[in-house]
């Protein structure tokens, strides 16, 4: 049962960032938009860049490839996000409500990732050398 409910919040996880990061190629000028508005320099580069390596990394950790570092790189993109794009701090009414609770959710994702990450750290091996590529 175990490996089984780490499969699936793996694949969840994974999911969190497989369809975001082809929506933004899909709904590109909307996402543009939201950097833009939120003064990210360098946008269209650093959007597909961000694209490209969410639809990577997730594919990654469904293949159960490379675990414990894509999660921890996940969790750095999930804190640059948060910073950057749900500064509730800066906002008041509902778009501040909302930003706050975005903000909060992927403080879940992040914990999520540093989990997994941990887990999959402490389970290698160093007389298993074939559990490495998790």
């Amino acid at each position: 049962m175990n490996k089984v409910l780490l499969a699936v919040g793996r694949i969840m996880l994974a999911l969190y960032f497989l369809i975001p990061g082809i929506m933004k190629f899909v709904s590109w000028d909307m996402h543009i938009g939201l950097m833009e508005k939120h003064n990210m320099p360098f946008v269209p580069v650093l959007l597909a860049a961000a694209g490209v390596f969410q639809i990577v990394a997730a594919i990654l950790l469904i293949a159960n490839r490379y675990t414990a570092i894509v999660a921890l790189m996940l969790a750095g993109l999930v804190l640059v996000i948060n910073v950057n794009l749900h500064d509730f701090w800066n906002l008041t009414g509902l778009e501040g409500a909302h930003e706050m609770q975005n903000f909060i959710k992927n403080l879940g994702i992040f914990a999520g990732l540093l989990v997994l990450s941990g887990h999959h750290w402490s389970s290698l091996s160093v007389t298993n050398p074939d559990k490495v590529k998790k």
